[in-house]
């Protein structure tokens, strides 16, 4: 049977549908970076997620083609994931979808380095005929994060975020955005078939400790 991440990482793929910690330790992606609005009709999201799509399968698929990776096992591939932010503010304002800036990405098994990775773009490249540049190799290591399990549209987010809010709060820790560590949601439904008032979406947040003499954020 293939393995499923979701279903062998739960602590990390299935949160229950209430706040709570978690360690995430680092982790490989193919990942495309950009910004604007997701929801453009054939703009850059949309098309940073077929060039992910693509590679991800290509790995897949890399014994059928006849390329061997060591350590290679069948798999199924992870759910699409997204980091995201916007410039001068802490967190996410659902009202300025034009300002995002996002990092796209899809796990990558542990077995995948460097040169398989480059070999899927160049492989993709030649089945496909099309640029696959934009794609990179990309490490995350989380850390100690807040997460829950959000049902729902994607713009009624910040009711969970808020429960979010006050259960770090209650436990004396506070976000942690910066940079590197970003808002970041992993999609458990195909949005083109299931209705937005199901959508299941992994919202996590990075956290630390509140700096004692703070009042939080």
């Amino acid at each position: 049977m293939a393995f499923d991440y979701k279903k062998e990482y739960k602590e990390f793929y299935l949160p229950k549908n209430k706040p709570e910690l978690v360690t995430v330790p680092p982790m490989n992606f193919v990942a495309v970076r950009g910004h604007g609005d997701p929801n453009e009709e054939d703009g850059a999201y949309k098309r940073a997620i077929g060039v992910l799509y693509t590679l991800a399968f290509t790995i897949r698929m890399s014994e059928r083609a006849g390329h061997k990776i060591d350590g290679y096992f069948d798999y199924v591939v992870p759910p699409l994931e997204g980091f995201w932010r916007q410039e001068g503010t802490a967190g996410i304002d659902y009202a300025r979808k034009s300002a995002f800036q996002w990092i796209s990405v899809i796990r990558l098994p542990d077995f995948v380095g460097r040169e398989a990775f480059d070999w899927a773009v160049e492989e993709a490249t030649r089945k496909k005929s099309a640029d696959f540049s934009s794609a990179e190799f990309l490490t995350v290591d989380e850390g100690l994060c807040v997460q829950m399990l959000h049902v729902g549209a994607f713009d009624d987010e910040p009711a969970s975020i808020a429960r979010m809010d006050a259960y770090i709060a209650d436990l004396g820790y506070e976000n942690d955005f910066s940079d590197i560590r970003l808002h970041h949601e992993i999609y458990l439904s195909d949005a083109r078939r299931v209705a937005p008032s199901k959508w299941r979406t992994v919202i996590r947040h990075p956290v630390k400790r509140k700096t004692p003499g703070e009042s939080g954020t």
